[in-house]
This record gives C-alpha cells, sequence and structure tokens, in this order.
C-alpha cells in the first residue's frame, strides 16, 4: 500500500490545506467535518457477436466536504482540488449546517490499517488491446459448450480508486480500492424456445483476474442445468416451505432483512427492529454477519468512506439482535463505535450506513437432511428482480430457478414464481440452517439512495409458510 504523502500528491494537496479546509468547514459552529477525495479510472469492453461493440475509459476527481452539527447535515464536493474551489465547497457545507439546534461529540476511532486486496498487476497498467484475447476466448470457450447457444455477450469493466480522507478529529486516512468485473450471457435456443443465463465474478483485485480458469468457471456456469431451465414449468401457488439454496439465495437475505438492520432506519424509527435489540428475533442457529473484511470481496474496503477501519459486525448472533450498522451520525447517535458502515457512491454523496458482504453463518443440518424435512414445498436457487419496502421488510422476489420439493425429494423443474413473505417474520419462521454457506462473487449493486457493490450468501436454509405465486 502506498504513503500518505502518494495520496497528498495525488489530490495536489498538503496536511496544512486539510486543516485550513477542515477550519473553514467548521466556522459556522459545526460539531465534526471531514474530507473525501476521490480519482477513480474507470473502463469497460463489451464483446457482442464476436465483435467489440463499445468500450469506454473515464476519469472521475473530486473531494466532498460534510459538517456535521446537531442533527444537521451541510454537504457541498468540488470538481477540482484548487484551493480556492475547495474553500468554497467548505464554506457552502458551513452554511447549510448553520442554524441546527443541539450538539453532538463524536470520537477519535483506532487506526487498523489492513490491505485487503493487493494487486498482483494493476488495470492502470494494462492496454486495452491486451483484454480483447480475453473477451474472444470467453466467447468461444462458451460456444463450446452447447450447440444451442445463439447470441453470446461478455462484458468486461474495471476501475482502481485512490482515495484519501481527512477530519476534524486529526484522523488521515488513504486506500486504493481496485475492482475487476466479467459477465457473460449467453441465449439458448430450442424448438422455437429460448432461454438465458448470465454468469459473473467481481472481486477487488488487479488484472491476475483474467485468465484461463476464470473463463472456465464461468463457460461451466452460464450452460449449468439449461436443460432443466427448457422443461421447467409453473407450478401451483400456495402458502408452503421454501428451502433456499446455498449462495445467490442471500440477496433476498440482503434485500428484505440486511435493510432493516442499517442504523439510519432504526433510528429514525422506520424499522421493525427500532426496539428489538438484545432480543430473541429468530431461532438460536441463526447468525447473520455483515462483513468488511473479506478479502478480495466485492463488498470489502480496508476503511468505509468516513475512514473507519472496517470490521465484521455481528448484526444477529444466536438469534439475539446485537448490533445495527453504523456510521459515524448514527453511532454518535446510539453512544456506540461505529462499524465501518460509512459508505457513499463517489466523492458527490455525503456517506450513510451500509451493507459490505452480508451473509448468514452456517448451520448444524446437512443440506440433504433439509430436504428430507419438506413434505411440500419449494427449492429456490436463483434470484432475479424483486421489490422491497425496507422500512417493514415486506418483499416480493422473482424465481428464475427452482424446483418442487415432494416428499423431501426434488422433483418438478419450476419457473416464474414469486416468493412473496415479510423479512424479519422469514427470519423468524427460519426452520433449519445447512452447514454449506456459499458467498456469491457475482456483480451485486445495492442501490439504496446511492449505488455501492456488495455482496451476499448464506447456507442452505429452509424457511416456513412463505407464499409460492404460481399458478
Amino acid at each position: 500500500m502506498n504513503g500518505m504523502e502518494h495520496y497528498l500528491d495525488i489530490f495536489r494537496v498538503t496536511d496544512r490545506q486539510l486543516q485550513t479546509l477542515t477550519a473553514t468547514a467548521l466556522a459556522h459552529g459545526g460539531d465534526f467535518s471531514d474530507l473525501y477525495f476521490e480519482h477513480t479510472t474507470f473502463f469497460n469492453l463489451l464483446l457482442k457477436d464476436g465483435e467489440v461493440s463499445s468500450g469506454g475509459f473515464h476519469t472521475d476527481y473530486g473531494v466532498g466536504i460534510r459538517v456535521l452539527k446537531g442533527e444537521k447535515t451541510g454537504y457541498a464536493y468540488s470538481e477540482s482540488t484548487e484551493m480556492k474551489d475547495m474553500l468554497k465547497a467548505a464554506e457552502a457545507a458551513s452554511s447549510i449546517a448553520d442554524g441546527a439546534y443541539g450538539s453532538r461529540t463524536y470520537a477519535a476511532v483506532e487506526d487498523r490499517r489492513s490491505d485487503l486486496y493487493p494487486m498482483k498487476a494493476n488495470w492502470r497498467d494494462i492496454d486495452a488491446s491486451a483484454l480483447l484475447p480475453f473477451l474472444k476466448d470467453l466467447e468461444k470457450a462458451v460456444l463450446a459448450k452447447d450447440s444451442r447457444i445463439i447470441k453470446v455477450v461478455a462484458r468486461l469493466s474495471d476501475s482502481i480508486s485512490d482515495i484519501l480522507m481527512y477530519n476534524s478529529l486529526g484522523e488521515m486516512t488513504y486506500d486504493t480500492r481496485p475492482m475487476g468485473s466479467v459477465t457473460v450471457s449467453a441465449v439458448f435456443s430450442k424448438d422455437g424456445r429460448t432461454e438465458n443465463r448470465t454468469a459473473s465474478r467481481s472481486f477487488r483485485t488487479g488484472a491476475e483476474l483474467i485468465g484461463p480458469a476464470l473463463i472456465a468457471e464461468l463457460a461451466d456456469e452460464v450452460v449449468r442445468d439449461i436443460d432443466v431451465r427448457f422443461e421447467a414449468r409453473r407450478p401451483k401457488g400456495g402458502r408452503m416451505n421454501v428451502v433456499m439454496g446455498a449462495g445467490a439465495s442471500g440477496i433476498l437475505l440482503h434485500e428484505a432483512m440486511g435493510h432493516t438492520f442499517e442504523a439510519d432506519f432504526n433510528r429514525k424509527g422506520q424499522s421493525v427492529f427500532s426496539d428489538r435489540m438484545g432480543q430473541q428475533i429468530c431461532p438460536k442457529e441463526v447468525t447473520v454477519v455483515d462483513d468488511g473484511t473479506v478479502p478480495f470481496n466485492r463488498g470489502s474496503g480496508n476503511y468505509d468512506d468516513e475512514g473507519v477501519p472496517s470490521e465484521k459486525t455481528y448484526m444477529v448472533k444466536d438469534g439475539i439482535l446485537t448490533s445495527y450498522l453504523h456510521d459515524r451520525i448514527s453511532a454518535g447517535w446510539y453512544g456506540v463505535r461505529p462499524t465501518g458502515n460509512g459508505r457513499r457512491e463517489n466523492f458527490r454523496y455525503n456517506p450513510i450506513p451500509r451493507m459490505r458482504a452480508t451473509y448468514m453463518e452456517n448451520g448444524y443440518t446437512d443440506p440433504s437432511d433439509i430436504l428430507a424435512q419438506v413434505r411440500q414445498g419449494v427449492y429456490v436457487d436463483e434470484f432475479s428482480n424483486g421489490q422491497v419496502k425496507i422500512g417493514e421488510g415486506d418483499f416480493t422476489f422473482f424465481v428464475k430457478s427452482g424446483y418442487l420439493i415432494e416428499n423431501g425429494r426434488l422433483t418438478m423443474p419450476v419457473k416464474d414464481i414469486n416468493i412473496i413473505g415479510n423479512g424479519p417474520q422469514a427470519l423468524a419462521d427460519i426452520m433449519a440452517v445447512g452447514n454449506d454457506l456459499k458467498i456469491d462473487n457475482g456483480t451485486w449493486t445495492c442501490g439504496k439512495e446511492q449505488s455501492v457493490p456488495v455482496s451476499c450468501g448464506m447456507p442452505t436454509v429452509l424457511v416456513g409458510n412463505l407464499i409460492v405465486g404460481g399458478e
């Protein structure tokens, strides 16, 4: 990891200027101020029908300045790091926060510097022409897997973000965050019908991500179970037991349950868990984690976007609600430490509590024994779009693939069904948790007010009493 001088040079600022900016931001009596400098380069290539149909390179650069005073937040940004422009932004943020009643004390946090995503090959050093053979080899590998494939679309994108953060407590942190993502989609045709499948991988890693191993993995996944897709039918709906497969089913955990643990919703009384801290909210076998420390994970960070070191946060431990997900604001309000969940899309946005890698830890039951418990139900392992009322946790998710469960066995493949329920109630209705935790490393992005990369996962889980929307 580069040292502090490297980041000061990138943004052409000095330590003295940082102090002047925070002092200016606090000129109207703010309780706390911080600066978030960002330099990000983005690159992407799209291969369609054997040809690169689009591509692009983009640079983002600037600083966001925040002032906290009582319950009020002042925020302004500048796309220039010339001192005169940054001072204008600091003065604007200070003015916005002016007039707030009350005050709050913000405490310094211990700096636990780590390096969760060292790069072997910097994306910025790779010429675009060197990436084209990878996409063409990926397309070739997918086409060789199944003669029914009529179209392949492959996309590669990468980014590098240099981040420098400084605040009125005198804390200075810095980070270089890589991201590489590859997605491939295939369209299959059989007897006048078409089906499609998509596979993706995304990690905080350098260009060492791309190579034959990733090609083989994605090609295998994108054709997996396609025969089952063609055979699948829409089942009869109703209220029944649902077995959620390990891995990508974690998106339902993220959307329908994870958001209810974010501290801003709870601080404002908008979550059903606002008054449940320390209470048993689900069976003892259930432990739910939000983890920012998984090496190379898409949702991980050496620091969050407030300069707080990442950690592994247990939201639910043995069925008991033990922590919300905190930024500095909510941590001050609750009188606890921030958990490293203050995240933002870029320097134009103020940070808010957001998830990172959210998953349920292993239980004690073999997945085959979980299936054996179900007389009538459905098994689902791949979700598409869904709708969630974050405060209440009510959700509807579209299921792309699954099976009927009859007398403990997977039988008819199913598709075009919805799973309908309430996240907190679904947590309470968990009947068994498998021992096969899998974190899905696809290109997951969370869009709560602003977009941030996340990941999700879970073991096989049996949930009782969900509504399956079918015929």
